[in-house]
Order: C-alpha cells, then sequence, then structure tokens
C-alpha cells in the first residue's frame, strides 16, 4: 500500500545514523513508522533500538527490510559503499546524502539500473530543527515524480518537502545554492563585527543592526530574478554600477585604516569593476553574474 492509501504508518529503513540520521529515525519513529536502521558504526544504530528502531546487522539487511530506503551518509563515496552488493530490486531509494548536481545525477542513473526508483533530497536544517514542528526545515526532493507522489506523506514527517523536478541533480542544485549564498553572507557578517572589534562597539549591540540591514538588502534578489529573466540590467535601477565601485573603494580603504583584511571584499569589488570596465556603468550590478560563467566567450 502507498502513503496515500495507507492508514498505518509505512515501515522504512534509514542507512546512516549520525546526527542528522539519528533526527530523522527518531522523528519517523515519534509518528509511528517502523523503521529499521544501519550504520557502519553499530554502537550508532544500537544506540536508537532504545527509541524502537530495529538494528540491522548489514546494509543489505537493512534494504531488504523495506521497500523504502533512505541514505544518509558521509558522501556519495559512501552511499555506494554502503549499498555495494545489495539487491536494490523494487526498491525506493532516497539519497539525503549532501553532493553534488553531478553526483546526485549519476545515482539516480546507478540507482535504476539496479532496479530502483530514486529520488536527491537536499536538506535545508540542522539536526535540531528536525521534526519540530515550525522549525522551518525543510527539503528539496528531485527525481522520482511518481516516488514522490507516493511518498511523500511519509517524506514529510520529519521536516517540509519541495519537490523541485525530475532531473535528479535538481535537489543539490538547489541545496548549494542556497548555502552558497549564505556563506556569502556569512562572510559579509565576519568582516562588519572585524571592522568594529577594535573600537569600544558591543557586537551584542551591533548585532541586531547587521540582522536588520541583512532581512531588508536581502529583498534586492526578487529584482536581480527579473532583471536576469529579462536580460535588462537596467531595470529599475536604484544605485548602478558605477557607484557601487566607487563605494567599494570606501569599503576597502576603510578596512585598511581598521586594520582589517579586506580578503573577503576583494574578490567581489574586482567582478565588479571588471563589469564596469566593459561599459555598464548605468546598469544594476546584476549583470557581473555574467563573468562568473566559465562558459563565457568560449564558443569564440
Amino acid at each position: 500500500m502507498t502513503d496515500k492509501t495507507s492508514t498505518a504508518p509505512i515501515p522504512l529503513t534509514v542507512l546512516g545514523t549520525g546526527a542528522m540520521g539519528a533526527a530523522l529515525v527518531r522523528a519517523w519513529l515519534a509518528a509511528g513508522h517502523p523503521v529499521t536502521v544501519w550504520n557502519r558504526t553499530p554502537a550508532r544504530a544500537e544506540a536508537l533500538a532504545a527509541d524502537g528502531a530495529t538494528v540491522a546487522a548489514s546494509a543489505a539487511e537493512a534494504v531488504a527490510a523495506n521497500r523504502l530506503v533512505i541514505a544518509c551518509l558521509l558522501d556519495d563515496a559512501s552511499v555506494g559503499e554502503a549499498l555495494d552488493g545489495t539487491d536494490l530490486t523494487g526498491r525506493d531509494l532516497v539519497n539525503l546524502t549532501t553532493g553534488t548536481p553531478a553526483e546526485g545525477r549519476a545515482r539516480a542513473t546507478w540507482a535504476q539500473e539496479r532496479g530502483a526508483r530514486f529520488l536527491a533530497g537536499g536538506i535545508m536544517a540542522v539536526p535540531p530543527m528536525i521534526g519540530g514542528p515550525g522549525s522551518g526545515a525543510y527539503v528539496f526532493y528531485s527525481g522520482s515524480p511518481a516516488l514522490f507522489e507516493e511518498h511523500g506523506t511519509t517524506l514529510a514527517v520529519p521536516a517540509g518537502t519541495r519537490y523541485v523536478g525530475e532531473d535528479a541533480g535538481f535537489a543539490a542544485l538547489y541545496d548549494v545554492a542556497l548555502l552558497s549564498a549564505m556563506s556569502g553572507m556569512f562572510a559579509g557578517i565576519a568582516h562588519a563585527f572585524a571592522l568594529i572589534r577594535p573600537e569600544d562597539i558591543a557586537p551584542k549591540d551591533f548585532a541586531p543592526l547587521l540582522v536588520s540591514w541583512l532581512g531588508a538588502m536581502s529583498g534586492s534578489a526578487h529584482l536581480a530574478a527579473e532583471q536576469l529573466e529579462s536580460g535588462d540590467y537596467g531595470k529599475d535601477v536604484v544605485s548602478n554600477l558605477a557607484m557601487q565601485v566607487a563605494g567599494n573603494a570606501t569599503l576597502l580603504r576603510t578596512a585598511e585604516e581598521q586594520g582589517v583584511s579586506a580578503e573577503l571584499l576583494r574578490p567581489y569589488a574586482a567582478l565588479l569593476e571588471r563589469w564596469l570596465a566593459e561599459g555598464h556603468g548605468e546598469e544594476d550590478t546584476t549583470g557581473a553574474v555574467e563573468l562568473l560563467d566559465l562558459r563565457r566567450g568560449a564558443a569564440g
């Protein structure tokens, strides 16, 4: 029976019981799902027995126990090693292991060749958020639409679900794109705190200003998306590229005055300078994304 037709929580297998895997298992157990677990380090799996999980002696045994199999391991290579020699015929494999888009696509082909349906997942949460009502946790899924349709209710137990397409690489792409934006934000936060650190300014007093400012500025992503889709980088410009480049010079000088390395700012400042040199001074900064495309100009 499927999630849509069954009145009882369906059983499932989880391979990998590290911090994230264990959080997922506990969420499914709490919702009444029978869960079989396996981990390369047996003690980590056995710790979940007290919560009601069934511990398998091997990955093959765990896979054989249930049709729905969730992998939450260290990396893509670990998935291949764990499932090597297991019978995946008729199984629904959902890979929540962090990886790249190319790895997701290759793993989908690998699974299909072994008779399994496949979904890749990108978890947008840390372990404490899993299973918490209103935590904001969710998972990107891509791959078999039939698998997602059938098991969507079960997959939504530990965190919200967002299906982003049949291309098995899309879950990782969405995941890494958001994490990359987060990484840039963290770099900016680190630089901002470094600037005020030598002064009599309490970081805890500065933090609310930082949060408010970044929140207000994040809305610019909507305009950037419109400009990218239309190809019109001059649409609704507020501070054009020439102004931004001039302003960046002040940012770099201030870092020098404060005795702070500008290594987190220089790459982006240099990118905008290059785009300005190509004659885009009256446009928004959005067009500089074209310089990040390594395929640009390759045809020439």
